[in-house]
């Protein structure tokens, strides 16, 4: 299957790039995440509870290496976040097959207090039940852990927010750095999410392990954020989402966008819309430009629907599926007012600003990973 093809061409460039030593040079495994690994396994054996971050659109993929191997226990928690970007229905058939395998596990968006305040009741119960085996103890430690672009830092900022008890404490206490940048947090941070008991959780370094052998498996870590997209191309990265797009169903919800022969063309309606609003759009800093805004995100879903809808070819051949997904961004590269000629320069930008839409949920909500099946 083409969506196949396209998965084993990510998968080799990356594990190609991960031969390659030093974080400068294009391998993910640099001495700054072998030193984030050796720290973190030093300190989780002294700590009360571990918190495992993967990311809700892959939860098998995104697993940490460290824990792949321990048994399952109480003082272990699966934390699925970007549960926002996720299949919805899917996160609870997730959260059975953890507990299916004995594990705890949570589904979380952190970015959303509601949801962490939830969350946050459900760490301080658990850890009502870790004080009953140790009540001696007047705080608890709780590290963060996991790849990549799971969310750590976010999730840390987020627990600490809605934790701390009073503004003396707002000034006091530092954040954990966010960034959108796969590696970016580089030390293990302690943040305060709790008093009485107090409660203090380690932010710490996302880690890869150093090699990874399932060709699948790399192309979700890169299409998801988790690996950088340096190492294979922005292009390609494009390319496999909207593999992954073309065979789904999630473009069929986008069917009410598509125009009828009667209409007047959507870029026209758009053209007198921006000719009257064009001074107060600038003063929101908002430009006709920016391939963010709504009406560009539901051209850019009209034109997926009207590309996909009308194709005849056979999805199983890959030179049709190719055919497909290049008139797609023919397509799309007008939906975000880029020049028609389909040019290298165009390309990578087509594919940047589809890759941003799709890891920003604008797009639809996926699950990569599928619940494995044991034979009996």
């Amino acid at each position: 299957m083409a969506t196949a093809s396209l998965a084993r061409q990510i998968g080799t460039a990356v594990k190609q790039a991960a031969k390659t030593k030093g974080s400068s040079g294009g391998g993910w495994y640099g001495p700054h995440m072998a030193a984030a690994s050796r720290a973190i396994a030093e300190r989780m054996p002294l700590v009360d509870l571990v918190l495992e971050v993967r990311d809700a659109r892959i939860p098998l993929s995104s697993e940490y290496e460290h824990l792949k191997n321990c048994p399952s226990s109480s003082r272990r928690i699966i934390v699925m976040n970007k549960m926002d970007l996720a299949n919805r229905s899917q996160i609870k058939v997730w959260m059975r097959y953890f507990e299916q395998h004995s594990c705890f596990s949570y589904g979380v968006n952190s970015h959303n207090k509601e949801n962490i305040k939830e969350f946050l009741n459900f760490i301080q119960a658990r850890v009502r039940e870790l004080k009953k085996t140790n009540p001696s103890s007047h705080t608890t430690t709780i590290m963060l852990v996991g790849i990549p672009n799971v969310g750590k830092s976010a999730l840390a900022n987020s627990l600490h927010q809605i934790g701390r008890i009073s503004a003396a404490e707002k000034g006091k206490l530092k954040h954990a750095v966010v960034s959108p940048h796969p590696g970016e947090t580089k030390d293990i941070s302690s943040l305060k999410i709790g008093s009485h008991p107090n409660i203090y959780v380690l932010d710490t370094p996302g880690v890869l392990p150093p090699q990874i052998l399932d060709t699948e498996v790399c192309s979700k870590l890169v299409l998801t954020g988790s690996i950088g997209d340096y190492l294979v191309g922005e292009r390609v990265i494009a390319q496999y989402f909207l593999a992954i797009l073309n065979l789904g169903d999630e473009y069929k919800k986008w069917a009410k966008l598509a125009r009828n022969e009667n209409d007047r063309p959507l870029l026209d309606l758009r053209a007198e819309s921006l000719s009257i609003s064009e001074l107060e759009e600038k003063q929101k800093g908002q430009y006709p430009t920016d391939h963010t805004q709504d009406f560009i995100v539901n051209d850019v879903r009209r034109a997926l629907f009207e590309t996909i809808s009308s194709f005849h070819g056979n999805m199983e051949d890959e030179k049709d599926f190719a055919g497909l997904i290049e008139t797609e961004f023919a397509a799309l590269s007008e939906a975000f007012r880029l020049p028609m000629e389909l040019s290298e320069e165009a390309q990578n930008k087509v594919a940047s600003k589809l890759l941003n839409l799709y890891r920003t949920g604008r797009l639809g909500h996926y699950t990569l990973d599928r619940i494995p099946c044991h034979p009996q």
